[in-house]
C-alpha cells in the first residue's frame, strides 16, 4: 500500500501547483510577410465583425422580449393563482401526486393477485 500524502488528503485543499520554469518568447512563423500595426484589421475582418455584433444584438433583443413577455405572463398567472379557491388550487398542483398514487395501487394490487395466485398454486399442488 502507498504511503498518503498529507498535503492535499484533507476536503478543501488543493494540490500544490505544478510550476516549470520561464517559457521562450514565440517565434514569428512567417518573417517575410509584410507586419500590420497590432490592433488594425482588414476591411474583411471588419465587415464580419460588424455582422457578428448585429446577429449579437438581434439575439440580445429577442431574448429581452422573450423575458418580458414570461414575465408579463407570469403577473397574470399570478392574479389568477391567487384568486382561485384553494380546491382548485391542490387539483392543479397535485395531479401528479394523484397519478403516483394511483400507479403504486395498481402496481400493489397487481403484485397482491400475484401473491394469492401462488398461494393457492403451493397449496392446491401440496394436496395432490
Amino acid at each position: 500500500m502507498a504511503k498518503r500524502s498529507r498535503t492535499a488528503g484533507r476536503p478543501g485543499q488543493r494540490r500544490p501547483l505544478q510550476r516549470t520554469g520561464p517559457r521562450p518568447a514565440p517565434t514569428p512563423a512567417r518573417a517575410s510577410a509584410p507586419s500590420r500595426p497590432p490592433g488594425s484589421l482588414t476591411p474583411e475582418e471588419e465587415a464580419r465583425a460588424a455582422e457578428l455584433e448585429a446577429q449579437i444584438l438581434a439575439d440580445e433583443k429577442a431574448a429581452e422580449e422573450a423575458r418580458k413577455a414570461g414575465s408579463r405572463a407570469r403577473a397574470t398567472e399570478g392574479a389568477l393563482y391567487s384568486s382561485a379557491p384553494l380546491a382548485v388550487r391542490a387539483a392543479e398542483e397535485y395531479g401528479y401526486v394523484r397519478r403516483d398514487v394511483r400507479r403504486i395501487a395498481v402496481v400493489g394490487g397487481f403484485l397482491l393477485g400475484i401473491m394469492a395466485a401462488l398461494y393457492i398454486v403451493v397449496n392446491l399442488t401440496q394436496a395432490v
